[in-house]
């Protein structure tokens, strides 16, 4: 038997997710599996061309038996942990699917977190390898990374200066067998990657991905979302990315950098779903606003229209209504942006199509939370009563009826199990149950705040930790914001607690739309009592009396809409104390 993170485990080692990228090289093996695209500019002139790097699935699967034969002679085998820091490339998939067909286990960070975060990342993983391009090299020996654990270095795309040896010339130097890779099969639950939340929300950490994880997402892809074989994917994130080969669809990859979708060139972006006629498009919420309204600036203003989709899915942030509704005009009629509710943690668990959102704005304008829609198929979603308290076991009794704010709690396949090396982290949002099999497994707090409705859609109304405790009235973000939002002038808007006088008070930190002409004492006055009006006319709203304008919100770098209010908190603390001195 296997015992992993506490949780035993009796199931044979069959698990690898590689078998489908073996198995598509078998069925598929001339079809695109994987094309990259490359900007230019040319030689005297500040116009860039477009170019594409492709490979079919049997050279991909090919290419990745040859890594992983390499990796083992180099010394890197089964159980040992290594960093991946390589751009979006063939060689990221061909390494990627190397590395799970060999049982070694990636570590993939968000370059963006920042280099003190991902420092923290690789102390606490202790990589036993780092394979990345020269940059991430030259990073890793300027800041120390792993440097108490690193054995093996591999660079990929460049010189080896600082990074061990080329990937080229260990495969030039490595004894190449016309054998497939003998595909390493793991127990369901056993460790299969280390995948770091990006700490847009908190500090990162380390969310232990199993096969039986992969494969339950596989699934949804198929089944939930209607993904089949020979599909063209427009993939916006490189870890979906590589659900594309695995799910016998190709993965076009756009040039971007994946953890900043905002600074992305729609031109690109267009340009690859026209050359390939993608029938998919993945893109965060971020992402589609930037296509949204880059679209509509086309020809004129004349709406740029992408017939060849049949599906988009956005995941990521909470989704703003403007831009569902801006994007879906550039669909043709049937097809729908379909959002989802996820986390690193655990992702996809619901699913609503675009055309049933948009009849949701009345309800989320007058402060009823976001709907993120129906839970898809083998996902358990429960509300739980809202507590910082660790809860060990789960039982029914806990669950809250329908129609009642509380934290989000989920069960299913895509659920991980713990965090990587941090028990307490894991004690605070695991809850051990069984299955139907009766394993121990574990329901996840999301860290969310929402409610199920009486048709069991579920309903986002903010973080947890963003929750404002007021003379004994719980103020939830995300239901006061959107009723604030309404003001034609108001483009975004936080809720915080500041300290009056030794009382906590709600007060909304307000960013305005550009040119909104309220430079003066008198316009923001006007404006101030404008939402004082607008909160007024709802129960939960009517107490938050205070406003302070910020000139521009701190917010994530992937999705340009998690708001950092802890940042906000400060900021309007100081004003207010600034004011009453």
């Amino acid at each position: 038997m296997t015992k992993v993170s506490g949780v035993t485990d009796s199931r044979i080692s069959t698990a690898n997710l590689t078998r489908h990228l073996q198995q598509a090289a078998i069925e598929l093996p001339l079809s695109l599996a994987v094309a990259v695209q490359k900007s230019r500019r040319q030689a005297f002139s500040l116009s860039k061309t477009l170019s594409y790097h492709e490979i079919n699935f049997f050279d991909l699967n090919r290419q990745s038996d040859e890594i992983a034969f390499a990796l083992n002679q180099y010394g890197i085998k089964r159980g040992m942990k290594t960093v991946l820091m390589v751009t979006p490339s063939i060689e990221f998939f061909a390494l990627t699917f190397a590395l799970f067909k060999a049982g070694i286990v990636p570590i993939l960070v968000d370059p963006g977190m920042g280099v003190k975060n991902l420092k923290q990342c690789f102390a606490e993983s202790s990589p036993d390898a780092f394979i990345g391009i020269p940059k991430a090299h030259i990073a890793r020996k300027l800041f120390g990374w792993g440097k108490s654990s690193i054995k093996f270095l591999l660079t990929v795309g460049g010189s080896s200066l600082f990074g061990g040896i080329s990937l080229d010339k260990l495969l030039k130097t490595t004894k190449i067998t016309d054998q497939p890779y003998p595909m390493v099969k793991l127990a369901e639950n056993e460790m299969a990657a280390i995948l770091f939340t990006s700490g847009s929300t908190g500090v990162p950490k380390g969310v232990v991905y199993s096969h039986k994880m992969f494969e339950a997402q596989i699934n949804a892809l198929k089944n939930d979302y209607g993904i089949v074989a020979g599909e063209r994917d427009l993939a916006t994130f490189p870890l979906f990315s590589l659900f594309g080969p695995a799910l016998g669809m190709a993965s076009i990859i756009p040039d971007m950098d994946a953890s900043k979708p905002i600074t992305a060139n729609p031109d690109y972006i267009f340009a690859a779903i026209e050359k390939y006629q993608c029938s998919n498009l993945f893109a965060n919420p971020a992402l589609i606003e930037v296509l949204g309204q880059a679209a509509l600036k086309t020809d004129k203003c004349r709406q740029y229209k992408l017939p060849s989709l049949k599906r988009v899915i956005s995941a990521g942030a909470p989704a703003t209504l403007p831009s569902i509704e801006c994007f879906s005009k550039m669909l043709i009629d049937d097809v729908e942006v379909l959002n989802s509710y996820g986390a690193t943690e655990s992702l996809p668990l619901t699913k609503i199509g675009s055309k049933a959102l948009l009849t949701t704005t009345r309800v989320t304008d007058n402060g009823g939370g976001i709907c993120v829609g129906l839970a898809i198929k083998g996902v358990e979603i429960k509300i739980i009563a809202i507590t910082e308290e660790d809860i060990v076991s789960w039982c029914d009794d806990l669950a809250l009826p329908v129609n009642t704010i509380g934290e989000i709690v989920v069960k299913g396949d895509m659920v991980s199990q713990s965090y990587y090396q941090r028990p307490s982290a894991t004690a605070q949002a695991k809850i051990v149950d069984t299955d139907d099999d009766a394993q121990s497994v574990y329901r996840h707090r999301m860290g969310d705040l929402g409610y199920l409705d009486d048709n069991g859609q579920l309903w986002m109304c903010g973080r947890k930790a963003h929750r404002v405790e007021a003379s004994g009235t719980i103020f939830f973000s995300i239901p006061c914001e959107r009723i604030f939002n309404t003001h034609k002038l108001v483009k975004r808007s936080a809720l915080v607690g500041v300290d009056v006088g030794g009382i906590i008070k709600p007060l909304l930190c307000i960013e305005l739309n550009k040119n909104a002409g309220v430079n003066s004492n008198k316009a923001q006055r006007k404006l101030f009592n404008e939402l004082k009006d607008i909160g007024s006319m709802n129960q939960q709203s009517k107490p938050i009396v205070d406003f302070l304008i910020h000139p521009d919100f701190p917010v994530d770098i992937r999705h340009n809409a998690k708001i950092y209010r802890e940042k906000l908190a400060v900021w309007a603390q100081k004003k207010i104390m600034a004011e009453t001195r």
